[in-house]
């Protein structure tokens, strides 16, 4: 059977505004309320579930974008449902006392516990995220490189295998929860009267008690370990740049799935050369005498040396452009350039010769008019 339209089951028109559709949302969840509904329950489960639907697809501004463009199949295509829209659903649902979309079902329609609770205790939580901030030369971040590297993080412990405790001993219901992992309280609210859900204290959610825990990882399952690890550093990176190994942060408690290690980029300044973006400039000195007469010099750039043209009457702080000889670009092809300011030295002190030869080259020019 065809999904019905989301607007339609909140009752609002396709331009209403997102207060509109929260306060149309709030009517239909009171509405549906299964303590005002104990004749049809069913019915009034499925229905809550189709407006809970729409509610989450119109209340994301980027979803309701794709079902106005695609209707249904556009929130099914077009997102993955992550922990980011997953902590957007605790906020939009935490006005009414729950945790988010599966609380509010487990609450209202399990029956005795439910094999929902069940399933989200034995779920394993994945290991941390973790930085490390690398240092590269200006080179190695124009040509790119490979390096091993050493960082601190969790892995699974080697004496119990992750498992937390002793070997040869095992894990007891916990007496606090009886092994659900939560514990019940009730709450009032606008809504009515509704059991809330805590994760247990006593064992942190898993619904079981380790009476021995591993002496070497003290019951965690995950000691410290200094791991090498090999990366490739693209050509092109900058200072900032994030690099994201996967898999390679700590591992998780009770055997879950490791983080990702994200690879913080700081590039080494160099004092020949400045970056500005793909480009790279540089200076270089040359005699009044070759600028005068144009010479030809030996320059040095990220990719070996270059000999350039100074032309003739080549004034102080001409830019001469290297195409091509600067950074490459971290996400598509060629490079940039490199820029050659030209630095005009006048000696400070001249020998005799010198004065003379340039008393001789005085003559030959005009006077320069001096007044003011």
């Amino acid at each position: 059977m065809a999904k019905r339209d989301y607007y339609e089951m909140l009752g609002v028109s396709r331009d209403a505004s997102p207060e509109e559709i929260k306060r149309a949302y709030r009517s239909k969840a009171k509405e549906l309320h299964p303590d005002k509904n104990p004749n049809g329950r069913a019915q009034a489960e499925e229905k809550f579930k189709r407006v809970a639907e729409a509610y989450e697809v119109l209340s994301d501004p980027d979803k309701r974008a794709q079902y106005d463009r695609y209707g249904h199949a556009g929130p099914a295509q077009g997102f993955n449902f992550g922990q980011t829209d997953f902590n957007r659903a605790r906020q939009a649902y935490s006005e009414f006392g729950f945790g988010g979309v599966e609380d509010i079902f487990d609450l209202f329609f399990r029956q005795g516990g439910g094999a929902r609770s069940a399933t989200r205790r034995q779920r394993v939580a994945q290991g941390e995220d973790i930085e490390y901030k690398l240092r590269i030369t200006l080179e190695d971040a124009a040509t790119g490189t490979k390096m091993k590297i050493t960082a601190p993080r969790l892995v699974t412990c080697g004496v119990c295998h992750g498992r937390g405790m002793e070997l040869g001993t095992s894990k007891r219901t916990c007496p606090t929860c009886h092994g659900r992992g939560q514990i019940e309280y009730r709450q009032q609210s606008l809504l009515g009267s509704f059991v809330n859900v805590r994760v247990c204290p006593e064992c942190k959610g898993t619904g079981e008690i380790i009476e021995h825990p591993c002496q070497h990882c003290h019951g965690t399952g995950r000691v410290k370990e200094k791991s090498k690890i090999s990366i490739t550093v693209p050509a092109g990176v900058d200072s900032g740049s994030r690099l994201r190994l996967r898999e390679q942060g700590n591992v998780g408690p009770n055997g879950g799935p490791a983080g990702d290690l994200y690879i913080v980029i700081e590039v080494i300044p160099n004092p020949r050369f400045r970056r500005e973006g793909r480009d790279i400039h540089s200076t270089i000195n040359v005699h009044y005498h070759e600028a005068a007469l144009g010479t030809k010099v030996k320059v040095d750039t990220l990719w070996g040396h270059e000999t350039i043209s100074i032309p003739a009457g080549t004034q102080p702080g001409a830019i001469i452009r290297l195409r091509g000889k600067g950074m490459p670009d971290l996400h598509r092809s060629g490079r940039g350039d490199h820029f050659v300011k030209v630095n005009v030295i006048v000696p400070k002190r001249l020998s005799s010769a010198q004065r003379r030869a340039v008393q001789e080259l005085a003559k030959a020019f005009p006077q320069s008019d001096k007044s003011t």
